[in-house]
């Protein structure tokens, strides 16, 4: 096992661990002591957050279990890492420490809003996940809160996934596309995965056989992308986005989940154009079009966690 750490003082722009990995959208991590999702108003902490990375092109080519806690503050406290190889490159991939989030926020319009989801959840970052499992998860989204989406992939890595050790403890990683297509839909219903099963275990069947693949999408301008990966079973235009701004690197795609929209009804309703392509249109114009999905996401968090 290997050890390190990241100073936050030496990345562009805060880091808040908790805010990033806590905030509806990556559903990967577990906390280790179990109480992930339970407290939305908690900042930094220092409690360790696992996963098992799955190989990514240029980044690596194994599967990683990985652990990381943040002891300190948002501006200069520091990432601690046990992983089975070296985690900098994964940590930096997986959770955009590579972004310069002090020029990302410059960049947003002067929205009162905006300003205090920003104060709020300072340091939070958007996540880069593989694409699969990202699909998989927001598949599972629909008319579901954060906590059972995240109950809904942990069982699926805990009865699919396959076993990796990292320093005597054993970890599962996210089930591959051909272990998910091989399940039947009554054994994904028994993991509470409901009337999505037939939706996960066909996209899974699609990715597996090679009929399609999600990261293709990210060579795609930003519409023919949403587009493209509407394609899957169970895949709208809401899920699309989120797969294209939490994992294929889309920055401006803003999702129109229920949040969203009563942000639109009470806050901005001249974007309101009648159809989810030309309302995604004007609210991302709105945020700021290159890093809307940056300000959606903190805007998305504060009004969960009861902000206004």
């Amino acid at each position: 096992m290997e050890r390190g750490a990241i100073d936050v003082a030496d990345l562009a722009g805060p880091f808040d661990l908790q805010a990033t990995v806590e905030s509806g959208q990556s559903y990967l991590w577990n906390r280790a002591d179990g109480r992930t999702y339970e407290d939305l108003h908690a900042h930094g902490g220092d409690e360790w957050y696992e996963t098992v990375v799955a190989p990514i092109p240029d980044v690596t080519d194994e599967r990683v279990p990985l652990r990381v806690r943040q002891v300190g503050g948002v501006h200069d406290g520091t990432l601690e890492w046990e992983a089975s190889t070296d985690a900098v490159p994964l940590l930096t991939h997986l959770l955009r420490l590579d972004d310069d989030l002090d020029a990302i926020r410059d960049a947003t319009p002067d929205l009162p809003l905006l300003e205090r989801a920003f104060d709020r959840y300072e340091g939070m970052r958007l996540v880069r996940d593989p694409a699969f499992p990202c699909l998989v998860s927001f598949i599972c989204s629909a008319q579901m809160r954060v906590a059972r989406i995240h109950g809904m992939q942990r069982r699926l890595r805990e009865t699919y996934g396959d076993p990796v050790d990292l320093d005597g403890e054993t970890y599962r990683t996210f089930p591959t596309p051909a272990q998910l297509a091989d399940r039947s839909e009554s054994e994904l219903r028994d993991l509470s995965l409901g009337y999505r099963a037939p939706y996960v275990r066909r996209t899974a069947e699609m990715v597996a056989s090679g009929e399609a693949d999600p990261g293709e999408a990210v060579d795609l301008p930003y519409e023919e992308a949403r587009e493209s990966l509407t394609r899957f079973v169970g895949v709208g235009d809401k899920v699309a986005d989120c797969v294209a701004l939490f994992s294929l690197g889309f920055l401006e795609a803003v999702p129109l989940d229920t949040w969203i929209n009563t942000t639109i009804e009470e806050y901005f309703p001249d974007c309101d154009r009648g159809s989810y392509v030309d309302t995604s249109r004007a609210i991302r114009e709105r945020f700021g079009s290159e890093y809307a999905g940056y300000a959606q996401t903190y805007v998305f968090y504060h009004l969960r966690a009861g902000g206004k």
